[in-house]
């Protein structure tokens, strides 16, 4: 279920498309704050699908700070590219879990 429309407003073009529909076979790049160098070292490690760069998120117990640490040390994201994805997976679950 979508947020309410005042809060879809405040969201980036990108986060308010992954939200508006179940996951499904999404790229991994779909995932708002993935950066294409980002979604590259992913996909070489074998995270080529949103979901199963959710099934991590979840596998952390949703927890964002450790999902983030894990995103840099082990993919090189930035610190605003680990924010903006396990916000928008945090989102994600909130809309349909």
């Amino acid at each position: 279920m979508l947020r309410g429309t005042k809060e879809m407003d405040h969201m980036s073009p990108r986060l308010r498309a992954f939200l508006s529909e179940p996951i499904g076979e999404k790229d991994v790049c779909w995932v708002d704050g993935i950066s294409h160098e980002l979604a590259i070292n992913l996909v070489t490690k074998g995270i080529n699908k949103a979901y199963i760069l959710l099934g991590q998120f979840l596998l952390m117990h949703k927890n964002e700070a450790e999902f983030q640490r894990w995103l840099i040390c082990c993919f090189g994201a930035t610190e605003c590219e680990a924010q903006q994805s396990s916000h928008c997976l945090k989102e994600w679950c909130a809309c349909f879990l």
